[in-house]
């Protein structure tokens, strides 16, 4: 049985832990941070040293699109792009974990430095642009992971285009990854809205995601019917789309017949943000500014969408109230990232508990 699910007294354990090594993570570069505890995560996960981070899983199984989720909380896209450390990080509670987003061949990103704290904030930006190893080796991580599914863990999967990709030839991209994914995935995340590859946001128009839709959902259900299991498909937004074009999506959204959605993904405003630190860094803004961006866009697909659309809501979770808030705001589940990094393990549990009775 995974440690996270026998081990009551590694809560506290594990968030003094957290609260000795934040200083030390936070007085490296960002990125450089992010780096080794990855590397320690892959090193030292499905071992002894898991009790290290491990937390018992708050557990309050809800089912949403087909799945049975052990809790409402996970982890956002883009933490573990490579998918190395699906066990290491399901040993915080996570109810599922989606890692990603992976592109069909191997790109390094954008040009270092591309990450930057805003303390004072609670808050990242990124331009990290994709950077992954590839689909092959993306593929060979996730099926190397099995404790966090062995408890009943769900994993996603995300999948995006190579930056090298024009445009219009991005479901190409996105044909190979969903079939590459597709076997090995609870279910698949389109990754539409990340401001890091160029026009990558374009697809999120009207003309340019009915017809990535038309294909994917062609493709999907030819992958259905050859490995005898249907994966729910997922798309995620920006939180930086106004009323009338979160309504045309959730129409797309509905005449495709996809799954569900995630909303959103990281901002280009800096409207709450000004005058900080690192504030005018070119990318993506997370953590606690984005919090309400992403509830508007909740609440507005939860109108446009009916009350049975399954919702992934993911923006600014630092507490348990933040989660239950996304959740009154029509989020089914709920996933945290930029949290994760300024309050540590502890926030996971303490946003399944909150959820759990919501």
């Amino acid at each position: 049985m995974p440690a996270m699910l026998h081990a009551p007294r590694s809560l506290p354990l594990a968030s003094l832990r957290y609260g000795l090594a934040r200083p030390f993570l936070f007085g490296l570069d960002a990125e450089a941070a992010h780096d080794l505890t990855l590397d320690t995560l892959a090193r030292l996960q499905n071992t002894p040293a898991t009790c290290l981070w491990a937390q018992p899983r708050v557990s309050a199984p809800v089912t949403v699109a087909g799945l049975v989720f052990p809790n409402r909380v996970g982890l956002a896209a883009g933490l573990d792009k490579n998918g190395r450390c699906i066990d290491g990080l399901g040993a915080m509670g996570f109810g599922f974990i989606e890692v990603g987003t992976v592109t069909p061949k191997p790109q390094p990103g954008n040009p270092k430095p591309r990450l930057f704290r805003l303390k004072a904030a609670n808050a990242l930006i990124n331009r990290l642009g994709f950077n992954n190893d590839g689909l092959e080796a993306f593929v060979a991580n996730v099926q190397r992971a099995r404790s966090f599914r062995a408890g009943g863990g769900i994993v996603g999967l995300n999948i995006g285009k190579n930056a090298a990709t024009p445009i219009e030839r991005a479901a190409d991209d996105y044909l190979l990854g969903l079939a590459g994914v597709y076997p090995h995935a609870d279910y698949v995340t389109v990754n539409i809205s990340s401001p890091n590859t160029k026009n990558l946001r374009e697809l999120q128009g009207d003309a340019a995601l009915d017809a990535l839709l038309a294909t994917l959902t062609e493709r999907r259900d030819e992958l259905a019917d050859r490995h005898g299991r249907r994966v729910p498909m997922f798309v995620k937004i920006a939180p930086d789309l106004d009323d009338a074009q979160i309504d045309v999506v959730a129409a797309t959204l509905l005449r495709h017949g996809i799954d569900g959605v995630v909303a959103t993904n990281t901002t280009i405003s800096r409207d709450k943000v000004q005058g900080l630190p690192h504030a005018d860094e070119a990318g993506g803004l997370s953590g606690a500014p984005v919090f309400e961006a992403s509830n508007r866009v909740i609440v507005r697909l939860r109108a446009a969408l009916g009350s049975r659309f399954p919702i992934i809501g993911v923006g600014g979770v630092l507490s348990g109230a933040d989660a239950r808030a996304k959740r009154e705001a029509g989020a089914d589940l709920v996933q945290i990232y930029t949290g994760l990094i300024y309050k540590g393990p502890a926030l996971v549990g303490e946003a399944a508990r909150a959820l759990a009775t919501a």
